[in-house]
């Protein structure tokens, strides 16, 4: 457990940062206007949303997911 939390406080902030980057990259394609923005607008904010959600998922389901399966299936002690 020491070892999960360990990793998620260190791995935080490239996750976050590189995804803020990739949003901040589309927002110009979900903020569009003129000639051919119809197109543009719903791509960039599919893409926004996705990735946003996509963030919010891996930051809280991932360890999650992992504390329970190890919880649930316990490593078993290998023989010497």
């Amino acid at each position: 457990m020491k070892a999960t939390l360990h990793a998620c406080r260190q791995r935080l902030r490239p996750i976050l940062i590189t995804s803020l980057a990739f949003i901040f990259g589309v927002l110009p394609m979900a903020t569009s206007t003129g000639a051919g923005s119809g197109g543009q607008h719903a791509v960039g904010t599919g893409v926004m949303g996705g990735m946003i959600s996509a963030t919010i998922l891996a930051i809280y389901f991932v360890p999650l997911f992992f504390v329970l399966v190890r919880r649930r299936f316990p490593l078993k002690p290998r023989p010497e």
